[in-house]
């Protein structure tokens, strides 16, 4: 580019971002009154007194007990006694009779559901009460998600899609600055990292481990600066445990739906107990006031669908604050005051302190000595999958409506409704499996919906970007019945155009499996080449599932090598007649002595029972053995600690693990491509392993269920794996699919534990993966959905897959979890990635184990996905033209793909013909020698043949500009914030990314 054309560039480039100054949505309060929100709106306090609090607040769940629609419009109230719409109508009212009152709301899933339905006069009085302070929004998610089975991806997107609507709707003044976790089981330093990287100053939290609770009362560690992050700079969080988690002190509940004693305060009445009631009030506060460091403390008043009669909470909360002030006149220190969670961080940010310090997460959480809440971690396996494929398409579906050459005019309601039940999915009684079966039925249905709609996106950009044709479209769609390797496309057509479409930054290739009868079928590539094929048979378990219409006796499996980032390639299939000489190179083995499968990198061996027995890497052959296990759901009555069921939320075994077989019935077939050994271990459970060519890695298909229930107790299955690591008690999960976490069994890194159920309580989320590592050898599990899992002994790790219980364990739900489907038990299949290898080697020029672990986690969640067209009407000589009106048959947005260890996290249509865009580091520090190096990307030549006219970096939740952020830092030492402009190289349009971290940017296109 000529120096002339390069300043030009630039300039355009500066002018552009200019207009991008105020993003959508701020620019309203502008035209409005001067704001009063924020921390200028906050009360004043009053030195050398106990500064109480008040916080009224609702928990509204999207989804548990009733549906979402149900809890927002008020039916079912034989379940539960919640309607969302008329909290927000009551509170609007009793908001405005008094100035000094304020209100919390925290999921903007029912905030969007009710706001539009108002009417543009109450739509002006809302947006008042938000800038003037009195009506706060805290959290600001879609829905309050959980903590456990959450993958980071969602977390981010779900955040990004109900901020949106805050900062759209209300503008500044409705951007949150505190994170609302009140209610999830448990907490993760993943999300507390992802709160810090979207600029929040504070985070409260509601459950605590009741062991780690008391210790803190006790040492007043309540409050403290989380260390969210092992490698970002400025992840500190201020973080502070609720003392009644979000309840109303005892005594003070004043909603309809509770029974403590209004104050009364008539002069005359006999039943007048104001003197009662604020002698106990003084009380709660003084012996609250000693659990914390400050003369601060926070009041949460409210509960679960509390203040639809708002007036009864407000009126007593009124007399409550009158009444205990005066007290003061006789000499009592207690101020009290309506405030709000970030009003609170305000006020404990000036007392200046030094704060006791966290680094470790908050996994597993128990409620008492026999209910850690681990089962949840697995709760509706089948669910958590639809979920990790909800993700999976709804980034297709983004990039795809993003880089369509025309934009439908359906595209962003369709993407609405993808993102809407995503959110709506992450929610802590959703993705968790601990809501009742109804409503778990409504999440797959709104799911499926959602991918319904999103499919007109994605169809109408393939057929743009492959060649649109008035006389001519592809019906591009996808196997939906794959899980049990059936697909109507493929069995029912001859001729198939299959298109990978390839969401991530870099090549990729995959080894595709399609359903499909019997015969001979020839697999063509883009440029007309046969791609070696084969036909494996589909397992006996599988063809005789009851439910299972399918044709499809074998899958047809071909290697899919070379798909551009961000982009597709596209492979004819046909069934052909076969000719004589054609070979189908399969090799098929019944069970023998010294079975084995491998290729050139690994071999796993098999022994004489039909049990995988060991593996041989780099020469070296290691004890590996794999089995299914299930433990015994305790059955109790749940009327005092020791019997405690084991239910949706609750893990607790009723003594040992017990082996389902001692013998397993194998079948094994060979070819070039991939080498299967089909498993039988009883009549419910059986696996398929695979080993693909030049693959490093184990595929193990597990198909578990219907679970029996005929002996009258609940089963919870797992599949261990047996090795001679010698793990010395210590083992690491990922957080939420991020940074992994060292975890030593039967400890805590925070207080000294005290274990009344060794298995369960050493439990942990396994989002994406759990590692073994002496120092020598490594034995890594990657899974395909979130499950529970653990090394209970040295060398072993396991994962639970599938568990069906027959008593609720009383924490609300009020079912047992015994999923069904057509009139038996539920039926699940799914996949663990097995790894083994050598640990890290410091002067290794390879990458590390960890390393090849990290890109195959990237494969695992985010693989091409695979459409399909019907090619009857589409002949092999069409497909083949090189006449590009015909068919584009492959791809590419980007002009090259990304660095291996730079992952592009988002690609999405934003606001004003812009695009949402993020890049992510991929590793942590010292995880590899050269991966773990800063990166830096060019990013006006990484688009194919697209220029940036203006770039523009965000918080992660893309709703506030990276350069406004002043996040508040606690303590007695305060550190000068970094200018993130330093971060880019010499171009602006040169972008360093440090390990782990991600950034986000708001980009224009010419």
């Amino acid at each position: 580019m000529g120096e002339s054309n390069r300043i030009f560039l630039l300039l355009f480039v500066w002018c552009s971002i200019g207009a991008l100054a105020n993003p959508p949505g701020s620019k309203r309060s502008s035209d409005r009154t001067p704001q009063q929100c924020g921390y200028e709106s906050c009360p004043v306090l009053k030195e050398n007194m106990l500064n109480v609090h008040i916080v009224a607040h609702t928990h509204d769940d999207v989804g548990w007990l009733k549906t979402v629609d149900q809890y927002y419009y008020g039916s079912r109230s034989n379940i539960q006694k919640a309607g969302v719409q008329y909290i927000l109508d009551s509170v609007l009212q009793e908001l405005l009779k008094d100035r000094r009152r304020r209100f919390i709301f925290v999921e903007s899933a029912f905030m969007h559901k009710w706001y539009t339905e108002q009417t543009a006069a109450v739509q002006e009085t809302v947006r008042n009460l938000v800038d003037e302070g009195r009506l706060e929004f805290i959290g600001g998610a879609w829905s309050m998600n959980d903590e456990a089975a959450v993958h980071y991806q969602s977390v981010i997107d779900q955040f990004t899609w109900g901020l949106r609507f805050l900062n759209d709707t209300f503008g500044e003044c409705g951007r949150p600055k505190a994170g609302w976790q009140i209610d999830p089981f448990g907490h993760s330093r993943e999300q507390g990292s992802l709160f810090a990287q979207m600029g929040y100053d504070g985070l409260f939290q509601g459950r605590l481990d009741f062991q780690d609770k008391q210790e803190r009362i006790a040492k007043q560690t309540m409050e403290m600066i989380w260390k969210t992050s092992a490698n970002l700079e400025d992840s500190e969080l201020f973080t502070s445990g609720l003392y009644y988690i979000y309840a109303p002190p005892p005594g003070f509940c004043f909603d309809v739906l509770c029974n403590d004693d209004p104050i009364i305060d008539g002069p005359y009445s006999r039943d007048n107990n104001v003197k009662e009631k604020v002698d106990l009030f003084l009380e709660t506060v003084h012996n609250m006031s000693k659990t914390y460091l400050t003369n601060n403390i926070i009041l949460t008043m409210g509960e679960d669908f509390h203040y639809q009669d708002a007036n009864m909470w407000f009126k007593n909360l009124d007399k409550l604050i009158k009444y205990t002030n005066e007290r003061q006149a006789e000499g009592s220190l207690v101020h009290v005051f309506y405030s709000t969670p970030s009003c609170y961080l305000n006020a404990v940010h000036d007392a200046k302190i030094e704060w006791p310090t966290k680094s470790d997460d908050f996994f597993p959480y128990a409620s008492d000595p026999n209910a850690f809440w681990t089962g949840y971690y697995t709760s509706r396996p089948t669910q958590k999958r639809y979920e990790r494929e909800g993700n999976h398409f709804l980034q297709v579906c983004k990039q795809l409506s993003a880089i369509a050459p025309s934009k439908e005019s359906f595209y962003e309601d369709h993407l609405t409704a993808l993102r809407d039940a995503m959110g709506v999915m992450q929610h802590h009684d959703a993705i968790t499996g601990t809501e009742k079966q109804h409503v778990a039925d409504d999440y797959a249905r709104m799911l499926y919906e959602a991918f319904e709609a999103c499919s007109a996106n994605t169809r109408s950009a393939l057929n743009q970007l492959s060649g649109e044709r008035d006389s001519f479209k592809f019906d591009w769609t996808y196997c939906k019945e794959a899980n049990v390797s059936a697909c109507a496309l493929t069995e029912n057509s001859d001729n198939n155009v299959v298109l990978l479409y390839n969401p991530l930054g870099h090549s990729s290739d995959d080894f595709v499996r399609l359903p499909v009868k019997e015969g001979h079928y020839v697999v063509r590539n883009d440029r007309g080449q046969t791609v070696p094929s084969t036909l494996i048979s589909i397992p006996s378990s599988v063809l005789d599932l009851p439910f299972r219409n399918s044709a499809a006796t074998h899958e047809l499996v071909f290697h899919a090598e070379s798909i551009a980032p961000v982009g597709y390639r596209s492979f004819y299939v046909s069934k052909e007649e076969e000719h004589k000489d054609a070979s189908s190179g399969i090799a098929t083995i019944r069970q023998e002595d010294n079975v084995s499968i491998g290729n050139d990198l690994l071999t796993v061996h098999f022994d004489e029972n039909g049990f995988m027995s060991s593996i041989t890497v780099d020469g070296a052959t290691h004890p590996l053995k794999q089995n299914f296990l299930f433990y015994e759901g305790a059955y109790g009555n749940n009327e005092e600690f020791r019997n405690r069921s084991s239910g949706a939320y609750i893990f607790r075994p009723n003594g040992t693990e017990k082996a389902v077989t001692e013998v397993v019935e194998l079948q094994v077939v060979k070819s070039e491509l991939v080498q299967v050994v089909h498993q039988i271990f009883n009549e419910w459970i059986s696996q398929v392993i695979r080993v693909y060519a030049g693959k490093d890695h184990v595929e193990l298909e597990w198909l578990v269920g219907p679970i029996p229930i005929d002996d009258g107790t609940g089963k919870e299955i797992v599949s261990r794996f047996e090795s001679d690591v010698a793990s010395e008690g210590v083992f690491w999960t990922d957080s939420n699919g991020r940074e992994m976490l060292r975890r030593v069994r039967n400890k805590r890194e925070t207080w000294n534990l005290d274990l009344a159920e060794p298995i369960s309580g050493n439990y942990y989320p396994v989002t994406s993966k759990i590692v073994i590592d002496d120092g020598r050898n490594r034995l890594a599990l990657l899974n395909d959905r979130a499950q529970g899992g653990s090394s209970l002994q040295d060398g072993q790790l396991e994962l639970m897959v599938h568990r069906r219980l027959l008593r609720d364990d009383r924490f609300g739900v009020g079912e047992a979890l015994n999923e069904t489907q057509y009139g038996d038990g539920l039926v699940a299949r799914g996949k663990i990635f097995l790894m083994f290898g050598q640990s890290s080697n410091s002067t290794s020029q390879s990458p590390t184990q960890a390393a090849k672990e990290r890109f195959l986690q990237n494969k695992i969640h985010l693989p091409s996905w695979v459409f399909i067209a019907p090619a009857n009407e589409f002949s092999l000589e069409a497909y083949m033209s090189q006449d590009n009106s015909v068919f584009e048959k492959s791809y590419t947005f980007l002009s090259h793909s990304l660095p291996p260890h730079v992952h592009l996290l988002t690609l999405e249509p934003w606001k004003d013909n812009t695009v949402l865009v993020r890049f992510e580091h991929l590793f942590e520090r010292a995880e590899d020698n050269e991966f773990s190096l800063p990166v830096q990307i060019d990013l006006q030549h990484l688009f194919n043949n697209i220029t940036i006219a203006s770039l523009r970096e965000t918080t992660l939740a893309g709703n506030q500009w990276k350069e406004d952020v002043r996040r508040m830092e606690y303590g007695l030492k305060r550190k000068a914030t970094k200018s993130s402009q330093n971060k880019n190289g010499d171009d602006r349009l040169t972008i360093e990314l440090q390990p782990m971290e991600i950034r986000t940017f708001i980009i224009r296109f010419e």
